[in-house]
């Protein structure tokens, strides 16, 4: 049999270098996500970041006072050539050498929800239930040889330069996508969007339509019933191409969404609205406006004047935005769907990635088993 069983401590160390920089901008900043992977900026900067931890190229990063609260070890792998700056609280590590275990496929093995759960059995009882570093060195490991796990590692590896490459192709799609929007401010004169649009309220009276949805992080998805047909009668119909959002803290929360496919039935509640001519206005267009930052702000400034900061829609219809041709405005929704497909791809791609790796484990351990 081809498998050893090691102890994690024997093959890591901690590194614990400060980046001794007072004032590291958020962007410079990085943490970790439940996919195991970096992301810039990190939402929490402290004023003083100097205690700042350094992660250099292909040594590993993780937070072991969060695998209680997630139930998942957030771990990442630097694999860019620069230094990485993250949070005190996470921990710093990199491999004494490879000749037992291979950089990659210690990530692979650490890569799975199997894991995740191992991890969140062994936390400690502290208010954070957090993972204690002497706990996590003393996790033991089956590992084949270094044959076997190079073979797996390269399997592993094709799929994440297969993912970096359609990453690369989203990043230039969104910068293309920056710059038409950045175009239009300096091309484009503001026009308020109260001229294109209308309330639109029908009242589901006739219980013609039985589709109930909520909004939930800006899509519209069906929800389960809970009561009576009869009580749907109360519920307004949304038809394709009818923009939604709750009126009460709009502006801390900024969720609104696009009704594209069939019509729904929503709580009366919700304001909905349409375009007056769609020869003049793309709702959808809009809608990429009502989701930038510089809208919520808007939204949180003009509801701030009631206990619920309301949001009505005559104060969304005093927004101005840049309103171009309608053709315009139909290349730009081209290519933002385009844009959010890919976004769609990729995650989809990241998440087979993540469920390949315990069959990458099972195939090299039973491939030992045969030798």
């Amino acid at each position: 049999m081809a498998l050893s069983k090691i102890r994690l401590g024997e093959y890591i160390e901690l590194y614990k270098e400060k980046c001794n920089i007072p004032h590291l901008a958020n962007e410079e900043v990085s943490g970790i996500n439940r996919d195991k992977e970096f992301f810039e900026p990190s939402k929490q900067v402290a004023a003083d970041t100097s205690n700042y931890k350094v992660v250099p190229p292909l040594y590993y990063a993780c937070n072991l006072m969060h695998i209680g609260r997630d139930i998942v070890l957030p771990i990442a792998i630097n694999r860019t050539n620069k230094s990485k700056y993250v949070s005190p609280a996470y921990t710093i590590f990199t491999l004494k050498d490879e000749k037992k275990i291979l950089r990659e496929y210690l990530f692979i093995l650490l890569n799975s929800s199997e894991k995740d759960r191992y991890f969140w059995f062994h936390c400690d009882s502290s208010v954070r239930d957090g993972m204690e570093w002497s706990s996590f060195c003393d996790i033991e490991l089956e590992v084949p040889s270094i044959e076997i796990q190079k073979k797996y590692v390269a399997i592993y590896e094709g799929l994440l330069a297969n993912l970096h490459s359609y990453e690369r192709g989203l990043d230039d799609l969104k910068l293309v996508c920056d710059g038409y929007i950045e175009n239009l401010r300096k091309s484009t004169n503001n026009g308020r969007i109260g001229k294109y649009i209308c309330q639109s309220r029908i009242i589901n009276s006739e219980g013609k339509v039985d589709k109930l949805a909520g909004l939930i992080g800006g899509n519209i998805e069906e929800a389960r019933k809970s009561s009576g047909q009869e009580n749907f009668r109360k519920f307004q119909v949304l038809y394709p191409g009818t923009i939604v959002y709750p009126p009460p803290h709009f502006g801390e929360v900024g969720t609104i969404g696009y009704v594209k496919n069939k019509p729904v039935l929503m709580s009366p509640m919700y304001i909905a609205f349409k375009a007056i001519d769609s020869s003049l206005m793309n709702l959808e267009y809009a809608l990429i406006w009502f989701r930038r930052e510089e809208f919520k702000r808007f939204a949180f400034f003009m509801s701030c004047d009631s206990i619920r900061d309301t949001f009505d829609f005559d104060k969304l219809c005093e927004y101005k935005m840049p309103i171009p041709s309608i053709d315009i405005q139909n290349d730009i929704v081209s290519i933002f769907n385009e844009k959010l497909t890919r976004e769609k791809i990729l995650k989809s791609i990241k998440e087979r990635i993540k469920f390949i790796c315990p069959i990458l484990i099972r195939g090299s351990i039973e491939e030992s088993k045969e030798v």
